[in-house]
């Protein structure tokens, strides 16, 4: 999303209009170019892309899980000589086989909940940027003793006032997955030590409704099953809440841990 534009597209469109759009927008991969002028995310202070690919040039052997279209992986100066990814979404991976073959990587396709299809001790270091389930056991395989998983993860209760306007108030289950605290217990089960785990609050604004329904496209598991045509009257309301009071403004929740093989 856009970091640097707070403020809304110069005059109101009609609710019809700016669905229609937000409909027909591509929601292939991460790049969230579309949303510049229309929403707004705060960052996390850790810079995790840029301290990814710093330590990318460190190592001789890399894995990136769940690699969205690749375009974090591809944006590092440069990558190890032994480069992989996964993906598991086909419309993701064929665009990050485009986006990273040229560098040198290669993409394998797997679902995400299937084990990581590489030896035992393939890799120096495993990133990932928001997967949707961190697999500790499969992480801790392919990593070589010292080895690293470097990844950012989406926290608790992210977004949640989107998900809870459009579903209701959830359960403290529910609110309470993807905890840092439970992650990290997971991940020393598996035999990683947590060296470092940082956790933020981040500020998010809706400038219209379009932003809305193409966030909710995009980033699938915020309403799980969401459609215009399921949620066109809460949608036609929150686009009347929008231009009577400004911005929707959400909240996402992000962590960044940094472990190493025992």
């Amino acid at each position: 999303m856009s970091t640097s534009d707070n403020s809304a597209p110069t005059g109101p469109r009609t609710f019809d209009a700016l669905v229609t759009e937000a409909e027909a927008a591509p929601t292939e991969g991460w790049d969230f170019s579309w949303f510049e002028g229309r929403a707004t995310e705060a960052r996390p202070s850790w810079g995790y892309a840029r301290a990814m690919g710093e330590r990318l040039g460190r190592v001789s052997a890399s894995l990136d899980v769940q690699t969205g279209g690749g375009e974090v992986l591809a944006s590092a100066p440069a990558l190890p000589p032994v480069a992989a990814a996964t993906e598991g979404w086909p419309p993701n991976a064929a665009k990050a086989t485009a986006l990273l073959h040229p560098r040198g990587a290669v993409v394998v396709a797997v679902p995400e909940d299937a084990p990581l299809p590489f030896a035992d001790g393939a890799f120096d270091l495993v990133t990932s940027r928001h997967p949707v389930t961190p697999q500790f056991d499969e992480i801790a395989r392919v990593l070589r003793p010292g080895g690293t998983y470097f990844a950012q993860h989406v926290g608790p209760a992210s977004v949640f006032e989107l998900t809870e306007y459009f579903l209701g108030e959830q359960p403290e289950d529910v609110r309470s997955a993807r905890d840092p605290e439970a992650e990290r217990a997971a991940a020393e089960a598996a035999g990683l030590e947590v060296v470092s785990l940082r956790a933020e609050r981040l500020r998010m604004e809706f400038f219209d409704i379009g932003a809305v329904v193409h966030f909710l496209r995009k980033v699938v598991w915020i309403v799980p099953g969401f459609t215009v045509d399921a949620y066109r009257e809460p949608l036609r309301a929150l686009h009347e809440r929008i231009l009577r009071d400004g911005p929707f403004v959400a909240h996402s929740t992000r962590h960044l841990i940094d472990a190493r093989k025992r």
